[in-house]
């Protein structure tokens, strides 16, 4: 089994459910989870874990973001997004200085209503289901944050700009509160996510990239290893005698550290045998003469 992180390029006409599905048919193997949705019509960065990687999934959905996006001022969509049925049309009658002003009051804390079109769930049902149903329901506002907005260009009625956010942020919901405050209306015309953690869009593969690098038995190049999400932790070396409690997931004596990057108190911290093999993510018991897995990510040779 294939274990580690892979940064796919998710290319617009697949859904992320596609891509985890083509991956399970080119690595041979089922254990395979993406983070982080991405919209059908949407490319970029979609974080794919393989094998025991899996166990990092929601870690690495609660990731910060970074997404380039084309809203179109003056179009209102069923969707907020282009693909969606308009449901009204005008031509925007604002200023640069006004858009510009509008979009830069989203910065920050904000209350967002999650889309019709959307993947939550309400009373079991997803919201997309009711939506192509013909039903809508109340939604209620979820807490977001708009780290940044750069605005990369303005020719009316298209606006480009990069916007960092937290976990759970709608891009297309943002553009359509934007138009509601311009009284213009707007939906999201292009989406790329550029950026989800630390992972960045230039190390991206493509699907076509992997499946190539597979036949040549090159898939390394590609793959990530699960300490990658972990590197902001403090690193621990356990002493060579300590190897099978450490591959049996056992708690382990302060003194079988041999070596530490800095303290145990503060963070947990990643644990590695003597050989460099990571074992998985460990924290200081309560008596503080012990050490105790959090995570386990052992792999037996």
């Amino acid at each position: 089994m294939i274990n580690g992180i892979i940064n796919v390029y998710k290319e617009a006409g697949f859904t992320s459910h596609d891509v985890v599905a083509k991956l399970r048919g080119i690595f041979g193997q089922k254990k395979i989870g993406h983070t982080g949705t991405l919209d059908p019509d949407a490319e970029g960065v979609l974080l794919v874990c393989l094998g025991k990687a899996t166990k990092v999934c929601d870690l690495l959905t609660e990731k910060d973001k970074t997404y380039r996006c084309v809203m179109r001022l003056g179009i209102r969509t069923d969707t907020q997004d282009m693909s969606g049925n308009i449901l009204s049309e005008t031509v925007p009658e604002v200023t640069e200085d006004q858009v510009q002003g509008a979009i830069m009051k989203f910065v920050g804390d904000y209350q967002q209503i999650p889309p019709m079109y959307s993947a939550l769930k309400v009373d079991g049902k997803r919201l997309y289901e009711l939506a192509r149903a013909g039903k809508e329901v109340t939604r209620q506002p979820r807490p977001v944050r708009i780290l940044r907005i750069r605005i990369q260009e303005i020719v009316l009625p298209k606006v480009t700009m990069e916007v960092s956010c937290s976990k759970g942020t709608y891009i297309r919901t943002l553009c359509n509160d934007i138009g509601e405050t311009l009284g213009c209306g707007a939906c999201m015309e292009h989406l790329v996510r550029t950026r989800s953690g630390s992972f960045e869009i230039a190390d991206s593969h493509t699907l076509g990239e992997l499946e190539q690098l597979v036949k040549e038995g090159k898939v390394q190049e590609a793959l990530l290893p699960v300490d990658t999400v972990f590197f902001q932790y403090p690193k621990a070396v356990a002493g060579a005698k300590w190897g099978k409690l450490l591959e049996n997931g056992n708690c382990l004596p302060v003194s079988a550290l041999e070596k530490l990057n800095g303290s145990l108190k503060e963070t947990p911290f990643r644990l590695y045998d003597a050989s460099g093999k990571f074992a998985g993510i460990y924290q200081l018991c309560g008596s503080e003469s012990e050490i105790r897995p959090i995570k386990i990510f052992w792999e037996k040779d």
